[in-house]
């Protein structure tokens, strides 16, 4: 029985000890494909997915996860990966697709529009990500300081502000792959343990790539939850501004 989006964030915990039970792959594809839909900055979706589900592969990887429980009894594992490095691909990528959707001239598919699109592509996107040894990046962290002196202005520009940006939108398809497995009746625990060098070398990662989240998967134990879920009291963190 399939859970609605409440249900599934209800019952997704991170589980430690799977059971010795196969799970589909497809399905677990699938998943993936979801995460795949997440919201992600300028749509670059500057990110990679390795679902893994050989043997000898596993085995190397919960080696690199401490050999954790989570790892070592994980039917499969999909690491989620940030390749901020591929944007100019990724950014070209988009720019076809508007050239696709505009060609129809549809709706709001105006000549203004598409200009105003692909320029955001072809000139606001390679300003934010060129960098030079993290050179451009500081110049133009300071450039945008003094411009926001006079007006509100993105000031997220160094290049360790744009790694960041890559990391949270690879995270959220990360949550979406979550609640879809919860969703089917699938687990999931996002390990933080991890020699993520050692996952790079296993998956034949370059070395700009970055290991984001290294997931593993399964059908909980019992035993897999190790206690119940403890959360800040709702009150402590909600701020609503009147």
């Amino acid at each position: 029985m399939k859970r609605t989006v409440t249900q599934a964030i209800e019952h997704r915990r991170s589980v430690r000890i799977f059971k010795k039970e196969d799970i589909d792959s497809d399905k677990v594809k699938k998943c993936i494909i979801n995460g795949t839909l997440a919201p992600n900055s300028s749509n670059l979706q500057t990110w990679e997915f390795y679902h893994v589900t050989n043997k000898t592969v596993l085995d190397s990887i919960t080696k690199a996860c401490f050999n954790q429980n989570a790892a070592k009894t994980a039917n499969q594992i999909v690491v989620f990966v940030v390749r901020k490095d591929l944007w100019r691909k990724r950014a070209k990528a988009n720019v076809d697709f508007l050239n696709s959707v505009f060609d129809k001239k549809t709706g709001r598919n105006t000549e203004k529009n598409r200009k105003l699109a692909l320029k955001y592509y072809n000139v606001a996107i390679p300003t934010m990500y060129t960098s030079f040894f993290g050179i451009l990046g500081f110049l133009r962290y300071i450039f945008f300081q003094i411009v926001g002196i006079f007006r509100p202005i993105f000031r997220e520009v160094r290049l360790s502000d744009i790694r960041i940006v890559s990391h949270k939108s690879t995270a959220l398809a990360a949550q979406n792959f979550m609640l879809s497995m919860a969703e089917i009746g699938y687990d999931t625990c996002p390990m933080e343990g991890s020699d993520t060098s050692r996952i790079k070398k296993i998956l034949n990662l370059p070395s700009s790539a970055e290991i984001n989240m290294v997931i593993s998967c399964g059908i909980r134990d019992e035993k897999g939850i190790y206690t119940k879920r403890y959360r800040i009291p709702f009150e402590e963190v909600y701020k609503e501004i009147k």
